[in-house]
């Protein structure tokens, strides 16, 4: 078995106009790409399955739109069914910083049980209320693991270690929406992933698509912080002796 073979993994919804460019540019990194289909519109749809003859390319299809978490899920065990190691979520708007990839690829290959994960640097395009938002999640966050380990739980540009990440899948209660990216990232920390950062740009394009929805998404992100609480008050005894003795190491 390959100790390490890496691929992208896209959830795409509705993203007809930055979809190909993302997956253009993902191949000029040398990654096989992952599509996954959340019950887009026919034009995208057909984006997609123009993109799917191209080499290196898979493309699934749910059958209605299950939320970024579900698409991710989907194409995270798609991957460790073809025999790939690693796997860099990746989002199909254009907002990640492509370029950053082949830095996260050679850090995962020097630490092939981490999780690499974004850290987001903003400029002056980034909405203030997004802002606010993440710094409330990154105090829930740091509450739920009793630690200042996950500088943004928020960003979905990160690569995975599928022999970690898969059991947590398969025998964890993860979000399917947009509160996917919290919620399994503060699972792998309770299993004890070790997470290495990436400072990478993050960019909200004047017309670009977001499906976040203000209302309804921030909701699910804050039962989401209560789920987990309760998580970590049955998991607090072996969190606090996890890092009492990282420190004395």
């Amino acid at each position: 078995m390959p100790t390490h073979k890496p691929c992208a993994v896209v959830p795409v919804y509705n993203h007809a106009h930055t979809v190909a460019s993302v997956a253009h540019r993902l191949h000029a990194q040398d990654l096989d790409i992952i599509l996954i289909d959340d019950g887009s519109a026919p034009e995208c749809a057909g984006v997609l399955d123009q993109l799917a003859l191209t080499p290196r390319t898979c493309l699934l299809r749910r059958r209605s739109n299950g939320g970024k978490g579900a698409a991710v899920l989907d194409g995270l065990r798609e991957a460790a069914r073809r025999g790939y190691t690693h796997a860099l979520q990746i989002d199909a708007d254009g907002q990640h910083a492509v370029e950053d990839v082949a830095r996260f690829v050679e850090l995962s290959s020097a630490h092939p049980d981490a999780l690499i994960g974004g850290a987001p640097v903003y400029g002056r395009d980034a909405p203030r209320a997004r802002l606010y938002g993440r710094w409330l999640t990154r105090i829930w966050v740091w509450i739920n693991t009793l630690s200042l380990d996950i500088p943004d739980a928020m960003c979905g540009f990160r690569l995975y270690p599928l022999a970690a990440t898969i059991p947590v899948i398969e025998h964890a209660p993860i979000a399917k929406r947009m509160d996917f990216d919290i919620s399994i990232i503060v699972r792998l920390h309770w299993q004890g992933v070790p997470m290495v950062w990436v400072p990478t740009r993050v960019a909200y394009p004047e017309n670009g698509i977001s499906h976040f929805d203000a209302l309804r998404d921030n909701l699910r992100i804050s039962k989401e912080h209560a789920r987990l609480f309760l998580g970590m008050l049955l998991r607090a005894p072996m969190l606090l002796w996890r890092r009492a003795t990282r420190k004395t190491a």
